[in-house]
């Protein structure tokens, strides 16, 4: 089993924002959050993983599939820009 960095849409950030919450359904986030936790097998990642008894924590695929294909849907192509976007909240307040 791939040992993947842990994460949890119900967690609470100092602001106090439940990230579950902000996905409304009907919109385009929602639809790709759901697309991709219960539609899409990403068994072909997983199986590239072999940090189970050692090393550091990866990302779970799953997440930065969201993030990549949330960042197209805004024009966002290049992984640098997409890296600062992350880094400064930026792509998800628009």
């Amino acid at each position: 089993m791939p040992n993947f960095r842990k994460y949890n849409y119900d967690q609470n950030s100092m602001v106090v924002i439940n990230f579950e919450d902000q996905l409304q359904p009907n919109t385009f986030e929602y639809t790709l959050h759901r697309l991709i936790e219960e539609h899409i097998d990403l068994s072909a990642f997983y199986d590239h993983y072999k940090n189970d008894e050692g090393g550091r924590s990866a990302y779970d695929p799953a997440i930065l599939l969201k993030i990549v294909l949330f960042a197209y849907s805004k024009g966002i192509t290049s992984s640098r820009e997409i890296q600062w976007q992350c880094e400064h909240n930026i792509i998800f307040n628009n």
